[in-house]
């Protein structure tokens, strides 16, 4: 039996204290989206003029950590912490999340897989991708390392989100939907697979190349000795 007292999928979801939106989608998306754009902006142009002198690729990976930091520090961490209240609740953050759900139905009813591994994404991977800006503007020596852990940790959260969505069905969303479906859920989480995955062989080329180095820089005695 279809419920009407909610958008989301099943229909027969049964969501207590649930009160929709009073803020359009236009707004949420907006809001989104100029935030992501002004730090990718303002990422680029540091990046441009801070520290040693990046490449393109390199700065436009500081621009997606950055994005990332915001993301997963200020949205999910929102929802890591308030994921109970969001249905009942007004703040924009809780909107934000309500509108999400539209693909995703599983952040509105705080199912307990999206909660650890956004909880997880929150507190781990949010901070450390801010740290991995910093470690690149300043020419760390660990930089290349931060890089494999967020971004391995990103993927395999990723893969693990649609890995259980795909062993349910694809049943907390309209299946086939072109905004809720394929641009909330698949499009937007897709990002998350693609763009670490490219990292990670990034990452993989430069300290294999510095092993490499370190290893040819040892007399024949050091060579003997393996670490």
């Amino acid at each position: 039996m279809e419920s009407a007292d909610h958008p989301y999928w099943p229909r027969s979801l049964s969501i207590p204290g649930y009160r929709p939106n009073d803020r359009s989608m236009a707004e949420i998306l907006t809001f989104l989206f100029s935030v992501s754009g002004a730090l990718l902006l303002g990422t680029w142009l540091l990046s441009g003029w801070a520290g040693p002198r990046l490449g393109t690729g390199r700065r436009l990976a500081l621009c997606w950590f950055s994005v990332c930091g915001f993301i997963h520090g200020v949205i999910e961490g929102w929802f890591s912490l308030f994921h109970l209240q969001i249905p009942a609740d007004q703040h924009f953050l809780s909107q934000l999340w309500k509108e999400y759900s539209k693909g995703d139905s599983r952040y509105v009813i705080a199912d307990n897989f999206t909660v650890c591994m956004e909880t997880i994404t929150a507190w781990a991977w949010g901070p450390l991708s801010v740290w991995t800006v910093y470690a690149f503007l300043q020419h760390k020596h660990y930089r290349f390392v931060l890089q494999l852990i967020v971004s391995l940790g990103q993927l395999y959260g990723d893969v693990l989100y649609f890995y259980t969505e795909y062993r349910e069905g694809f049943t907390h969303s309209e299946k086939g939907h072109p905004l809720y479906f394929w641009f909330y859920f698949v499009f937007m989480n897709a990002l998350w697979i693609v763009i670490p995955a490219l990292l990670i062989v990034d990452a993989w080329r430069h300290l294999a190349a510095a092993q490499s180095h370190a290893d040819k820089s040892k007399g024949p005695r050091q060579r003997n000795h393996i670490d």
